[in-house]
């Protein structure tokens, strides 16, 4: 009996672990206009997507204080098929919102976001866990 749950334990995480959606987990932005970067955390809000600063670094990679750790960055994104999500995005270093593409390849998702009509790729982030 005990061997049976314990099969049964591991079964049902390998289920688990298969079911989370690549998007999720720990992302490190690209350098931004500062040379600073950051730390996302990409989890499921409701049926979509959301991902918020944790921790943010300065240009020598040293931590740093900043009032957007806490913060969505990401938020109503869902994926579109093929690695493509799309979403909102908020740019500290711009201040701005954009309507986002996210492209992801293994390790490695491209950020671009849409304003006025203007797409412009800020990089790419690279998964950290």
């Amino acid at each position: 009996m005990k061997t049976t749950l314990i099969a049964l334990a591991a079964v049902l995480g390998l289920a688990g672990m298969a079911a989370a959606d690549p998007i999720e987990g720990r992302w490190r932005t690209a350098p931004d206009d500062n040379g600073n970067t950051g730390i996302i955390n990409v989890v499921p809000c409701g049926s979509n997507f959301c991902g918020t600063l944790v921790e943010a670094f300065d240009g020598s990679g040293a931590t740093m204080a900043s009032e957007n750790v806490g913060r969505q960055i990401i938020w109503d994104t869902a994926p579109r098929g093929g690695g493509e999500y799309r979403g909102r995005l908020y740019s500290p270093d711009r201040d701005s919102t954009y309507n986002s593409r996210l492209y992801l390849n293994g390790d490695t998702m491209s950020v671009c976001g849409r304003l006025l009509g203007i797409q412009r790729c800020g990089g790419d982030w690279t998964r950290v866990n």
